[in-house]
């Protein structure tokens, strides 16, 4: 999964699920068309079962979420009344009995379910419901910057002269590779090799996604943003949280909500996708 669209986010959402939500077994799926979903990450299974089960608007728990687009649980799920049962067996054979689904929305278009679940009968407490609804909101944060990234990398091909020479989905590739040897740039103890290496990927930020994009840098007069900063916002661009974000950089998450604040009210922007955007075009990120 680790090549598909949002993959890493569902994932950090689900061990946050599990880590913050006491809730020892998570799983979801992202869309792939416009009713239906597969689920394609799992954490604390004992089983396989459930991967790849397909789940349809308004079938299942999930299904419920869905066509609500608001969080559906259910205490005791082979003997609920409030949900259709299509998918019993599945539940069955990974032995689940209380299940939380949680829809993830982003503009206001469901874009897939985090599920998580106990393999006892009880009710869930406010906390645990608080934990998954905001792994929900991060995961569609992360989501909103990955559609952002994508809608820009569209605009600039439709600006080149020759849209073959630039291929949205390899400078996407450019840009997660560029954020990731940002990070690691941080952990080189050679100062020298370092500087010689952020040096390069600043030649790759401000080099246009295909030989005819003539892309014009757009900063407001003056910006400078530190390293960390770029930093920040390359990982930002990737559709990294501030929880991932942190991990990646070995900060803390307050520290790169700091880093984070400080660059947007340098480049004039009012949300992180805003300043991804004001980055990209002042040639400070790919």
């Amino acid at each position: 999964m680790a090549d598909t669209y949002g993959a890493v986010d569902l994932r950090t959402a689900l061990q946050r699920m599990r880590r913050g939500g006491g809730l020892p077994v998570a799983f979801g799926g992202l869309f792939e068309g416009t009713r239906q979903f597969r689920i394609a990450e799992l954490a604390g299974t004992a089983t396989q079962v459930l991967v790849g089960l397909t789940i349809t608007t308004g079938n299942g728990l999930g299904g419920k979420a869905m066509a609500l687009s608001r969080p559906v649980c259910v205490a005791d799920y082979p003997a609920s009344r409030v949900i259709s049962h299509e998918y019993d067996a599945a539940v069955a054979a990974e032995g689940l009995r209380c299940v939380l689904a949680v829809p993830v929305v982003v503009r206001r278009r469901v874009r897939g379910v985090l599920y998580g679940a106990l393999r006892q009968p009880m009710a869930l407490g406010d906390r645990t419901l608080s934990v998954a609804v905001e792994a929900a909101r991060e995961l569609e944060q992360a989501l909103a910057v990955r559609d952002a990234a994508q809608d820009e990398a569209r605009r600039v091909v439709a600006a080149t002269s020759h849209p073959s020479e630039a291929d949205p989905a390899a400078w996407e590739e450019v840009r997660a590779a560029h954020g990731e040897l940002r990070a690691l740039a941080q952990r080189v103890h050679d100062q020298a090799l370092r500087h010689e290496l952020l040096a390069a990927l600043g030649r790759l930020a401000a080099a246009p996604p295909g030989a005819a994009a003539a892309r014009t840098p757009e900063p407001p007069i003056g910006v400078e943003l530190s390293p960390r900063e770029v930093d920040v916002l390359a990982c930002v661009a990737s559709g990294a949280t501030n929880a991932t974000t942190a991990d990646r950089l070995g900060l803390r998450p307050e520290t790169v909500k700091s880093y984070l604040r400080s660059s947007m009210r340098k480049l004039g922007a009012h949300t992180r996708l805003q300043a991804v955007v004001s980055a990209r075009r002042a040639g400070l990120l790919p």
